[in-house]
Parts: structure tokens; sequence; C-alpha cells
């Protein structure tokens, strides 16, 4: 009955995807611990948040924060204004020093150069600036009182 049991349960496991992570088969794990471990996020609730809002597509797709990845995925993200396209080449439980977290993928080299082509976009725009400083001081206010011809002694 035992024996049952367990074959109904790995044939569970199985109909999930859970079965790629068994001795034999191609390593794998989950999409949000991967992304905080590659340090792309700070936080797990943060690489979570970004999965939910749709900045992270895998292979195309839109996943969910569990969903399994392996070695040779193609895993999208996108911060802010820039896309990076990468390549998953090793895969990671724990979060470790920025140098080993750089060796757990790769970027396309099509990702590389729009990245240079957006960069040199972003830098030739004119960066706006604000000038002012601000609420007026009381001196200022009466002064653009007199300006436009309302005096406050009226």
């Amino acid at each position: 009955m035992g024996d049952d049991r367990r074959a109904r349960a790995n044939a569970g496991e199985r109909s999930r995807g859970l079965d790629r992570a068994r001795p034999g088969s191609p390593p794998a794990g989950r999409l949000d611990r991967w992304l905080w471990a590659a340090r792309w996020y700070k936080t797990r609730s943060q690489a979570a948040q970004a999965i939910a809002g749709g900045k992270i597509r895998v292979n195309g797709e839109r996943p969910k924060r569990a969903r399994v990845i392996g070695i040779g995925d193609e895993v999208r993200v996108r911060k802010g204004p820039i896309e990076f396209h990468v390549v998953v080449r090793a895969l990671s439980e724990n979060r470790g020093p920025a140098t080993t977290a750089r060796t757990l993928y790769q970027e396309t080299p099509t990702s590389l150069a729009a990245r240079a082509l957006l960069a040199l976009q972003l830098k030739s725009q004119p960066q706006v600036t604000y000038t002012g400083k601000g609420r007026p001081t009381k001196k200022d206010r009466r002064a653009i009182e007199r300006f436009e011809g309302r005096d406050s002694a009226e």
C-alpha cells in the first residue's frame, strides 16, 4: 500500500515538472532563487515581484516564481529601460560574491550591442535639470505679487 502511494506521488511530481531535479537528470532550480543567487535582485521577494510584474521572461514565456529552470535556458531581465538577454550557465541555491554570481550566466552578444546602443542614445539626450529652488520664500512671494500687480495691501 505504501509503494502505491509513493508511485502516485512520483507521478504527480513528474506532471508538475519537478522530475528535472532528480539525480541523473539535468540540474534545475527555482527561477526566483536563481535570480537572487545571480545577484539580479537583492532579495528573493524582489525577484518574485519582478517575475509577477512581467519583467522576467524565460525562453520567451512569462513564468511564475517557482518555474524550474535549467542550464541553457534563455532568461530576459528588464531593469528600467535596459533589457538583458542572458543564458543560464550554472545553477546555485546560495548567494555568493559577485564574481561567483557572474559565472551563473552569460550575456548574449546581441544584448551587449543593444545595451551599448541604448547607453549611447541615453547619453546623447539632453539632461532635464530643475533650476528652481522649490517653494518661494516669503520675500520671493511678495516680489512675485508686486510684479503681477497683486499687492497684498489691497
